[in-house]
């Protein structure tokens, strides 16, 4: 409705964000959780894992009290990203998160099986109830911005976050190539039809800075984040480049220590959501 205060509590109309709320499973009774933002795409290996982690570090630089639930449950690869080896514990009220150097609160699957290496042999329903499970049983205790690390494509697990987590916005990630573009508009198109915000698109490995002149090649050939854009009046987009020392930065564990300011002006349109 165009007079909507979104106070669903003081309005008896039965609208779509009624509804949408209802859906919403409750948080652990041990958390208090302020914005979640799930960080998507629409095919695996564009750089999802790497935006959810730099995002995260660019939330506790700014002072923020900062979560990841990994949803990624059978690829999860944030713990390898900031060097996590401690498994999750828990008690009678729940499971605790493990924190990183700078407090970022992290539950993913690798932080519970043995090896993470072993595989996930689940199907989609035991999934998307693990899903629900870092959502409801872990005491994230107070967070201002929790980041989702979603699983690619626009499945079982990514339907379960949308409507159960009380999403506030969509970080969409993409790669230069046009057959990627055309996959990333399904993540686009499903956020539309939860009526879920896309804050941004994230290009990844957008460019090459050559070492010799500092020009700007496309190795992957011209980028179409514009045309993406346009098409669903997103007015953020961000560029990732091919860069040794940020991929260096994931492998060791170490991605609390990067620089660069890529994604600067996507952050700031976060804490304005």
């Amino acid at each position: 409705m165009s007079d909507c205060n979104h106070d669903c509590s003081s309005c008896s109309e039965n609208c779509a964000d009624r509804t949408r709320e209802s859906m919403w499973e409750p948080a652990n009774e041990f958390s208090q959780i302020g914005k979640v933002i799930a960080v998507v795409s629409g095919k695996g290996g564009v750089g999802k894992s790497l935006v959810t982690s730099l995002l995260a570090v660019l939330s506790e630089r700014a002072g923020h009290r900062t979560a990841i639930l990994d949803a990624d449950i059978t690829g999860p690869s944030i713990p390898r990203a900031f060097g996590l080896k401690e498994k999750v514990t828990g008690d009678e009220r729940g499971f605790y998160p493990v924190e990183t150097k700078m407090g970022t609160k992290v539950m993913s699957l690798n932080l519970l099986t043995e090896n993470e290496t072993d595989p996930v042999v689940w199907r989609g329903p035991i999934l998307s109830g693990t899903v629900k499970q870092f959502w409801t049983d872990v005491i994230w205790e107070d967070v201002d911005y929790m980041f989702v690390d979603m699983p690619p494509g626009t499945g079982d697990v990514p339907l379960t976050v949308y409507q159960s987590l009380p999403i506030d916005g969509i970080v969409v990630v993409a790669s230069p190539q046009e057959l990627v573009g055309m996959i990333v508009e399904k993540a686009v198109n499903l956020a539309a039809l939860m009526k879920i915000p896309v804050i941004g698109l994230v290009e990844n490995m957008s460019y090459v800075v050559c070492p010799h002149c500092g020009e700007k090649l496309e190795v992957f050939g011209e980028s179409h984040a514009e045309e993406i854009a346009a098409r669903h009046g997103i007015d953020t987009i961000a560029r990732i480049p091919m860069d040794k020392k940020l991929a260096a930065a994931c492998d060791k564990g170490m991605i609390e220590l990067f620089e660069g300011d890529w994604l600067d002006g996507l952050f700031e349109k976060i804490e304005k959501c």
